[in-house]
């Protein structure tokens, strides 16, 4: 559980990390998708890069595991529904996962991608690893 918690923490800090002054851009892509209501996708863009920054590094340094790797679980599922209905409808757009300079678009694979990584999220929160966990230190074993 342990690679699985730090593969997952860091693969939120390296998305998030991308797209941290790239607002402009991710409002554009969020937008693309036509999901979400024009009211909250400037929110979105500034506050999200920083806000799975943050889940990342609890994840990394076993802090709020369970909670953390939840919260990591439905973004997840978010994404991987934003996806798919895009690629239901025939849309070819960039996903936006990894900031400015990914250039992977919306497919079937990236679905089966997010699932994945939402299903580790899971494992994860179902069972947390205890090791080289700050949960451990300061008594959060929840």
């Amino acid at each position: 559980m342990l690679f699985a918690r730090l593969a997952l923490g860091a693969l939120f800090i390296v998305a998030g990390s991308a797209k941290v002054g790239h607002a402009d851009i991710f409002a554009a892509q969020i937008t693309a998708f036509h999901l979400v209501p024009r009211l909250l996708i400037a929110p979105i863009a500034l506050l999200m890069p920083f806000g799975e920054v943050l889940l990342g590094a609890y994840l990394v340094i076993g802090l709020y595991v369970r909670v953390a790797a939840t919260i990591a679980m439905i973004q997840l599922l978010i994404f991987a529904i934003a996806i798919a209905a895009a690629v239901s409808h025939g849309l070819s757009l960039s996903c936006g996962c990894f900031g400015p300079h990914d250039t992977t678009v919306t497919s079937w694979n990236e679905v089966g991608r997010d699932l994945l990584f939402a299903a580790v999220a899971a494992i994860v929160a179902w069972q947390p690893s205890r090791f080289l966990a700050l949960d451990n230190r300061i008594g959060k074993n929840q």
